[in-house]
């Protein structure tokens, strides 16, 4: 056996798949639910979509540990903040203290992230901040290892002005593609729409995504998939 493959301090590969799209009246998250350690699956069902504040959810990709003591600290931040105004705190403000943490901790986290949400001022709007702490304002944003072959999908699928039904079903298509090509995710898909009306959470199960070119349909088990034979009778 490769003893590298024993060697706890060698770096892991972590996948996943994130998206976060704007639409006309909100934005809509989406992620996909496989924690992988290198070759193995750690949690098949995690929850990726990490809830800020009321109006803000923030998408984690990279290190599971990394993303989760940075959305902890944020959501601390932004709840003091809150308290010190006596009113919601806007998404760009969200955005601002998950780059601020991750560009001052960046030689130490190894962690990309999507923040969306609605405030009253902006409306519906979608932040990166990839590795390094980068803010970018986009209409839309993809992370992880599933992003790779999503990128020409969203070129030609995604457009200014859709309602919230199209976003919604763009971000579970996409990341069923990306959950047929990345082997690094995998699982279900979660979602979240965030609007002036508050957030709507959705859940779609593996075995209701659509299936792409050349995967095998869900089954229950091995048999399943064997034709079962007749049982040839006995002769005396």
């Amino acid at each position: 056996m490769d003893k590298s493959l024993l060697d706890v301090e060698q770096p892991h590969s972590m996948g996943t798949t994130i998206i976060g799209v704007t639409y006309n009246g909100g934005v809509v998250l989406g992620a996909d639910s496989r924690t992988s350690t290198g070759m193995y699956v750690a949690n098949r069902a995690s929850d990726k979509i990490t809830q800020l504040t009321d109006n803000v959810y923030v998408c984690r990709s990279g290190s599971a540990a990394d993303s989760q003591v940075v959305s902890d600290y944020v959501r601390y931040f932004l709840h003091q903040h809150t308290i010190q105004l006596g009113q919601p705190a806007t998404v760009k403000v969200a955005a601002n203290l998950v780059r601020l943490l991750s560009y001052n901790n960046k030689a130490m986290l190894q962690t990309g992230m999507i923040v969306g949400g609605w405030d009253k001022y902006e409306g519906g709007k979608i932040y990166g901040v990839p590795l390094g702490g980068t803010l970018l304002e986009q209409p839309f944003a993809i992370g992880g290892s599933g992003s790779s072959y999503l990128y020409g999908f969203f070129d030609q699928a995604w457009r200014e002005g859709m309602t919230q039904e199209e976003a919604e079903k763009l971000v579970a298509t996409a990341v069923s593609l990306a959950i047929a090509r990345d082997g690094a995710s995998g699982g279900v898909v979660r979602t979240v729409t965030i609007n002036k009306d508050g957030a709507t959470r959705k859940f779609y199960p593996g075995d209701t995504l659509p299936l792409w070119h050349e995967e095998i349909e869900a089954v229950n088990s091995l048999l399943d998939i064997v034709p079962a034979a007749s049982p040839e009778p006995m002769v005396s």
